[in-house]
C-alpha cells in the first residue's frame, strides 16, 4: 500500500479547494474526519494543515475552526495617486465621490465593499507622533482609524491617521466620522480647514507582523509586511497628518513612478 504522507494530504486538500469541493470561506472538516478520509495519523494531518496555512491556502485555528482562506483583494498603491487626489480637491462633490481609495487602489465601487468602518477620537498622541507633528506637550490630535474589508471572510486593512487637533477643531464636519467616506479624502478634508498639501513622504520598512496584525489582516505566518508611515506636509513645510498602514506582502503592488526632467 502506498504510504500517505503530509505532502500527499496537502496536495489532495489543494485539489479539493481547486475543484470547488471546499470553496473559499468553507470550514475544513475536523482533524478526525480528515484522518479517516486519508487514513493517516493526527501528526500527518496537522503537518499538512500547517503547510497550507503557510502557503496562505488555509487560515484560522488556535481554538477556532480552520477555514479555506478567502483570497484577499489585490491592491495597487502608487505615488501618482497623491497628485490625483490633489487635483480632485477643487472638483465638484459628485466627481470626488466617484474616485476614492477603493476605486483607485482596488478598482471596486465603495458601495460594494463588505465592511467599512471609521472611528474618530481626540486623544493625546504617542511621543513619536508628537515629535513628528511638532506639537507641544499636552496638545491633542484627531486620531482616525479606518478598517476596511473588501470581501466577506477576507482579512481587514487598517490605516491610522493623526491630525493636529488645532487644525480641525473649528470645523465640526471634520470631527464627525459619519461624514466618511469623505469625498476627496484627506487632502480635501485639510483643504476644508484651509490647508494646502504640498508634499507627501512615504517611509517604508519591512518586518514580520505582530500576532494581532496577523489575525486582523489574515496574514499567513510566513508572509512579511511593509509598514508605511505617510507624512503629509503643507505649503509651510509643517507635517499636518501622519498616516500609519501595513501592506501584507501577498496582496499588494507598490508602484513608484518617477518623471525625470529633460536635459
Amino acid at each position: 500500500m502506498e504510504r500517505v504522507d503530509a505532502k500527499s494530504v496537502a496536495e489532495q486538500l489543494r485539489a479539493a479547494i481547486r475543484d470547488g469541493e471546499l470553496p473559499q470561506g468553507a470550514t475544513l472538516p475536523t482533524n478526525e474526519a480528515l484522518r479517516e478520509r486519508f487514513g493517516v495519523g493526527k501528526n500527518v494531518v496537522s503537518a499538512a494543515i500547517q503547510t497550507l496555512k503557510g502557503e496562505g491556502v488555509l487560515t484560522g485555528g488556535r481554538g477556532g475552526p480552520v477555514r479555506v482562506r478567502v483570497t484577499p483583494k489585490h491592491l495597487t498603491r502608487s505615488n501618482t495617486a497623491y497628485q490625483e487626489e490633489k487635483d480632485l480637491v477643487r472638483e465638484p462633490e459628485e466627481v470626488r465621490r466617484r474616485r476614492g481609495s477603493a476605486e483607485r487602489d482596488a478598482n471596486v465601487d465603495i458601495k460594494s465593499v463588505n465592511d467599512d468602518r471609521v472611528t474618530y477620537e481626540v486623544v493625546s498622541p504617542p511621543d513619536d507622533i508628537t515629535e513628528i507633528l511638532g506639537l507641544e506637550s499636552g496638545e491633542y490630535v484627531l486620531r482616525r482609524t479606518y478598517l476596511r474589508q473588501y470581501q466577506e471572510g477576507e482579512g481587514y486593512s487598517r490605516m491610522i491617521s493623526y491630525i493636529p487637533y488645532h487644525l480641525v477643531k473649528d470645523h465640526p464636519p471634520l470631527l464627525d466620522s459619519s461624514n466618511e467616506p469623505w469625498p476627496g479624502g484627506t487632502q480635501h478634508q485639510l483643504f476644508t480647514a484651509g490647508v494646502e498639501v504640498e508634499k507627501i513622504v512615504d517611509q517604508v520598512t519591512a518586518r514580520m507582523p505582530t500576532e494581532e496584525e496577523s489575525g486582523l489582516y489574515d496574514i499567513p505566518f510566513s508572509v512579511p509586511v511593509l509598514a508605511i508611515r505617510k507624512l503629509t506636509y503643507d505649503t509651510a513645510g509643517r507635517v499636518v497628518d501622519v498616516g500609519q498602514l501595513l501592506i501584507p506582502g501577498d496582496r499588494a503592488l507598490l508602484e513608484y513612478v518617477t518623471v525625470l526632467r529633460k536635459w
